[in-house]
Order: structure tokens, then C-alpha cells, then sequence
């Protein structure tokens, strides 16, 4: 529990996670202010984020890519002041997130690296899953802040590793999703009965594939994954599989679908009467070297930007190995030793 206060709370980007993370913090009793690069008609809009900075000690920032997070910062790190502490809850390279805190800390105000699993439902009930990292002090003034929007606070270390852990939960998301689409079309090869099957299948049965997490940023996070593998020389032969599968559902126009979408192609009644090879080339061969390809898509009728990261990473939670807390508090969860069989043991067990 925490006791609200008079503290001003800045929130950056209202997508579908910015804004159900605004609405969770009014109701805990904080005055929240909101910027979006696109005006939107909601109580307390500012101007501009140098307003949002001369009102809000405290700013978090829900942004789509790693560009979108350092351009924010250094429209903020204008007016920030040692009083001031910014939350950053992008899915980005664990370099871009080191980067955007230096830029913050160089002001002298404070930074924390706060990633989050969660859907939709999960950010509108406050029961979202931090990964966080940052100093003792930041963690600290941050708590009360993350536990309004949060059912659980995972500490894992200094600025860029929880990033990391974020960037191999999807990539087990993703790899997952695509091992249960060609499962799917073993037994459909063989007219078994497809109900018998579990995990996330009920609603690629029913070819509901209305985004929680959409194809377009899980095949931005995965291409993430393929950079950071690639500058580490690690062949991720699942990761580099999960990211071409995606890729094709981004070429055949189906980058809004929910990620599951990869197993369009397996059904019979949805996959092409007839394969056409995808035209975009030089995408494919820049998704195998890991680089960006394509510029960011549009999300809720808008081109992403700062304002459009909340359907960037609403996943559902796949951790849950203890109770909330911070780096400095005796509840702090630390990141245990075993985290990727834990992980895929969750997996196994059908948990999700």
C-alpha cells in the first residue's frame, strides 16, 4: 500500500498501455498530466513535454522504438532538473535504454529502466509486471509510482538488463506462438481432432486474431534480437525462424493482426489459394542481417511515435517469480539464478 500525494505525474504517450497506466494513477489519487505527439481530446493535455516537465517531477514514458525514446529524452533533458525522475518503459536495445539514461542522469535528474509484460485487461485492472533496473535511490522514489499500475515489480539490475530480459521473454513468446502454428498443421495434415490441442491455440482455431500484441512489434522486437545476437556472434536459428515468419505476415498486409497471426498460413480455410513470393526483397535480406525494415506502421489510426507504445508490448505476463518490490526493499524479487528454465518450464506446463 501507498499513500498518495500532491506528486504531479507526467505520462508520455497515450497507446492502449500510456493510457490505461494514466487511468490507474488518477484513480490511486495522483494528478497526472499527458503529452502526445497527436493531440487528444483527455483531462489534463499539455502543450508540449517542457510544459510537462515544469509541472511533473515525475515522468513516464511509453514510446514505440528505440528512436522514439531517445528523441523524447533529449526534447526533455532540455528542462530537466535534478529534481526530476523519468520511468522508461520501451522495449528497446539494452544500448538505446543505456543510452536515453545518460542522457537523463546528465541533467542530474534520475532514471529508471521500468519494462512491463502485460495485455490490455492486465494494464487496465494495475496488474501489469515490471522488469526494472536503475540505482537503489531511483527504485526507491519509483515504487509507488510502478505498484499504481503493477501487480508485481521485478528487480534485475543496472540500465539495460532488464531490457535484455524483456527482449528473451518475447523472444520465447514468439518462438512459442510459431512451434504451437506448426503443430497445428501436423495435425491438420492428418484430420485429428484440432481441439485436443492447448497453449494458445483455442483462438488461432477460431482465426480471432484481434491484436494483444501485434505482429508489426513483435517483428520489431524480434529483428532487436537479431541485432543484439549478431554483435555477439550467437546463432539464434529460432529467433532468426520466428522473425521470418513474421516477416511474412508483415508482407502479406497483416501487420495489425495479433502475432499468433503466423499460423494463419496453416489454417485451411485463411492461408492464400495460391502462395504468391513476397516482392519486398531487400526487407528479407535485410531482416536475415538483423536490421530495421520498414519504417514504424500505423496503430490505432495513427503512425507510431511516442504516443503509440502501449500496444508495442502488451503481451501477456510470462514471469511471475515473486512479490513486488525494489532493488533497496526486502520484498525486492531478484532475478534468479535458473531464469531460462524457469521460463520454458512455464511454457511447458501451458502456462502463460
Amino acid at each position: 500500500m501507498f499513500d498518495p500525494t500532491h506528486k504531479n505525474i507526467g505520462v508520455i504517450g497515450l497507446g492502449i498501455i500510456g493510457r490505461a497506466v494514466a487511468g490507474n494513477l488518477r484513480r490511486k489519487g495522483y494528478p497526472v498530466f499527458v503529452w502526445n505527439r497527436s493531440p487528444r481530446s483527455v483531462p489534463n493535455f499539455v502543450g508540449s513535454v517542457g510544459e510537462l516537465t515544469e509541472l511533473c517531477n515525475y515522468i513516464q514514458i511509453f514510446v514505440s522504438d528505440d528512436e522514439a525514446l531517445l528523441q523524447t529524452v533529449e526534447q526533455l533533458s532540455e528542462s530537466l532538473r535534478p529534481r526530476h525522475l523519468v520511468l522508461a518503459h520501451s522495449t528497446v536495445a539494452p544500448d538505446s535504454m543505456r543510452a536515453a539514461a545518460e542522457i537523463v542522469e546528465r541533467r542530474g535528474a534520475r532514471f529508471v529502466e521500468a519494462l512491463f509484460t502485460g495485455s490490455k485487461p492486465a494494464a487496465e485492472k494495475g496488474e501489469l509486471v515490471y522488469y526494472v533496473g536503475g540505482t537503489d535511490k531511483a527504485l526507491r522514489e519509483a515504487r509507488p509510482i510502478l505498484e499504481a499500475s503493477s501487480k508485481e515489480i521485478i528487480y534485475i539490475g543496472p540500465v539495460g538488463h532488464a531490457s535484455a530480459i524483456k527482449i528473451a521473454t518475447n523472444i520465447v513468446t514468439a518462438a512459442t506462438v510459431q512451434a504451437a502454428a506448426e503443430a497445428l498443421a501436423l495435425v491438420q495434415a492428418f484430420g485429428a481432432p484440432l481441439g485436443t490441442l492447448t497453449m494458445k491455440l483455442p483462438k488461432i482455431l477460431e482465426g480471432d486474431f484481434e491484436p494483444q500484441f501485434s505482429v508489426k512489434h513483435m517483428l520489431k522486437d524480434m529483428q532487436l534480437a537479431s541485432q543484439i545476437a549478431l554483435s555477439h556472434y550467437l546463432d539464434l536459428g529460432v529467433t532468426a525462424a520466428a522473425r521470418d515468419q513474421l516477416l511474412e505476415q508483415m508482407q502479406w498486409g497483416h501487420g495489425d493482426d495479433d502475432y499468433s497471426a503466423v499460423a494463419r498460413k496453416y489454417l485451411r480455410e485463411s492461408a492464400p489459394s495460391l502462395y504468391e513470393e513476397p516482392e519486398l526483397e531487400e526487407q528479407s535480406k535485410q531482416a536475415s542481417s538483423g536490421e530495421p525494415i520498414f519504417e514504424p506502421a500505423e496503430s490505432d489510426g495513427e503512425k507510431l511515435g511516442p504516443e503509440n507504445a502501449g500496444l508495442a508490448d502488451s503481451q501477456q505476463p510470462l514471469l511471475a517469480f515473486g512479490a513486488a518490490g525494489s532493488a533497496a526493499d526486502d520484498s525486492t524479487t531478484p532475478l534468479r539464478r535458473g531464469f531460462l528454465k524457469q521460463l520454458l518450464s512455464r511454457f511447458s506446463s501451458g502456462q502463460e
